[in-house]
């Protein structure tokens, strides 16, 4: 248990048997009544995110989460199989927790998966990841209708939209929060 006044972004609490992350909090003083804590909190397995405003002092239920740098090991159907680094313990995955970070992840990767008594409830990837063009089309001289972009795939299956100079077997960084280009990688 914790009170409104110890909350900061990044604490799990446990409403209503569901779990929500603290995004957002604002502590307000009017001049007239009493103190209360504006909150934007994002439930963290379906990712809906709504406003809630506490009174300040009141007592809120938090959530141990356990956040572990794990390695990525190989998929097994929909699932992914994890293993932690220090123990060697292997954690299997839904496919609808790993959700987007998917898109972005190589075998024998390491990434940050947060369990909550045990289940998993989400992956998070690192903000960048460096991946291999696997094809592009050729970038025509002269061709700027589509903004000097094309469309790229990904070594891991996803696509996403690169400049025209960057070709087959480039190695170009990718922010994984959105899948933009931002840049290529020297070898």
């Amino acid at each position: 248990m914790a009170t409104t006044n110890d909350l900061k972004n990044g604490l799990v609490l446990n409403i209503d048997g569901q779990l929500w992350t603290v995004t957002a909090f604002q502590h307000v003083k009017p001049g007239k009544g009493g103190a209360f804590v504006r909150t934007t909190l994002k439930n963290v397995l379906s990712g809906k995110v709504v406003d809630r405003t506490f009174n300040a002092g009141l007592k809120v239920e938090t959530a141990t989460v356990d956040r572990r740098e794990m390695t990525y090991l190989y998929k097994e159907g929909t699932d992914f199989v994890f293993m932690e680094t220090d123990t060697y313990e292997q954690l299997t995955v839904p496919g609808a927790t790993v959700a987007d970070a998917a898109k972005y992840m190589l075998e024998n990767q390491n990434v940050m998966v947060a369990t909550h008594e045990g289940v998993p409830l989400f992956v998070e990837m690192p903000v960048s990841v460096e991946l291999i063009i696997e094809h592009t089309d050729p970038g025509l001289q002269g061709d700027r209708s589509t903004g000097g972009t094309k469309p790229a795939k990904l070594e891991t299956g996803a696509e996403i939209q690169v400049p025209l100079f960057v070709s087959t077997g480039e190695k170009v960084k990718v922010d994984t929060r959105d899948g933009r280009y931002l840049g290529r990688v020297s070898a």
